[in-house]
């Protein structure tokens, strides 16, 4: 159970106000620019793991560390683009999946430096457009293990790690995002259940331990068209199972492009009292892995979203660009947010 302040009536934050005057604009991929630059072992090495033991090619969350100049210039491009919101360069940065590159003790550092390294773009942005603030969303990850499903096909009931274990992980990721500055805390891409009610319940000793409390923003996935998480829920079983946390928002992203995406979130929002983002694929994959839905089409496809209040935020997952993320903005500039609907909660 979550502490009697979980359901406390909290200050409203700018970024919940907004949401509710217009549709907010997230940020699109940023694995993908980021791999764009042609990157070697030393650039993710750098001078900070010059002499690290193991390999660390891949390892895009230390880029924040060893590149920092390339994870700025992709936040100001998703800026200049249109972004209200972008997300920190953290989607694995917890202590249990650094552990795949000997970095679990470097887990916090990792992301202090992304989100100050966002913040800092988000304050340029919002000098220079005084009335479109920006904003930063500290993004947690799925992580590389799953607390509901068991790695050992002939041990169903083994697990590689336990709910404190991956609870104490996502609260040192939190405490790194917080002391850097973000806006948001924003679990995203859920494709577990459980892990994500871990994640949630270290933001809430996190928050109590700091004696404040930021706007939560939760998204889930699904894995395929069957609308269904890799943990076998529905959305609105997922929604039923996380809306203790009263989160500023629901959502989804990735796995799906936002034609494959409408009925599930259709019915997530048809469930949930708060706000309702999207930010899917660019469509779905081709047979080399990559995305071929283009800007126009992704931005006419959530400008269906908006146009039938389904939405508060939106933005973009793989596959998606800076110049996706401006045809998002524009398709969805001149429409009405999603208004919050009475559910019955009994």
């Amino acid at each position: 159970m979550f502490p009697p302040q979980m359901t406390k009536q909290q200050p409203r934050h700018l970024i919940e106000t907004l949401a509710q005057e217009r549709i907010l604009v997230l940020d699109g991929a940023m694995g993908t620019e980021l791999q764009q630059h042609g990157l070697t072992e030393e650039d993710f090495r750098g001078d900070v793991f010059k002499n690290h033991r193991n390999d660390l090619r891949g390892n895009n969350d230390i880029l924040v560390m060893t590149r920092p100049d390339l994870v700025r210039s992709v936040h100001d491009s998703y800026f200049a683009a249109g972004s209200d919101i972008i997300e920190t360069n953290t989607f694995a940065a917890t202590a249990i999946a650094q552990a795949d590159y000997g970095l679990e003790a470097r887990a916090f550092d990792i992301n202090y430096h992304a989100a100050k390294i966002a913040k800092e773009s988000a304050r340029v942005w919002s000098e220079k457009t005084p009335n479109k603030p920006r904003f930063v969303a500290g993004a947690i990850g799925p992580m590389n293990v799953t607390l509901s499903i068991s790695p050992e096909v002939n041990d169903p009931s083994f697990r590689s790690v336990d709910f404190d274990r991956v609870c104490a992980a996502y609260a040192e990721q939190v405490r790194g995002l917080m002391e850097g500055g973000v806006d948001v805390i924003l679990v995203e891409t859920i494709f577990d259940t459980l892990n994500s009610k871990a994640a949630l319940f270290a933001i809430d000793q996190v928050f109590e331990e700091k004696g404040t409390r930021l706007p939560l923003m939760v998204s889930v996935t699904v894995v395929d068209r069957s609308g269904r998480t890799l943990s076998g829920q529905t959305v609105e079983a997922f929604w039923t199972s996380v809306a203790h946390a009263r989160p500023m928002s629901v959502g989804m992203n990735c796995a799906l492009g936002a034609k494959e995406m409408r009925p599930f979130l259709q019915g997530l929002a048809s469930v949930s009292d708060v706000l309702i983002s999207s930010y899917p694929n660019a469509g779905l994959p081709n047979a080399f892995g990559g995305y071929d839905e283009t800007p126009d089409e992704t931005g006419e496809l959530l400008r269906g979203f908006a146009r039938d209040g389904l939405v508060n935020f939106v933005g973009g997952c793989c596959g998606t660009t800076p110049a996706h993320i401006a045809a998002i903005a524009r398709k969805v500039a001149d429409i009405a947010p999603r208004t919050l609907p009475d559910v019955d909660r009994e």
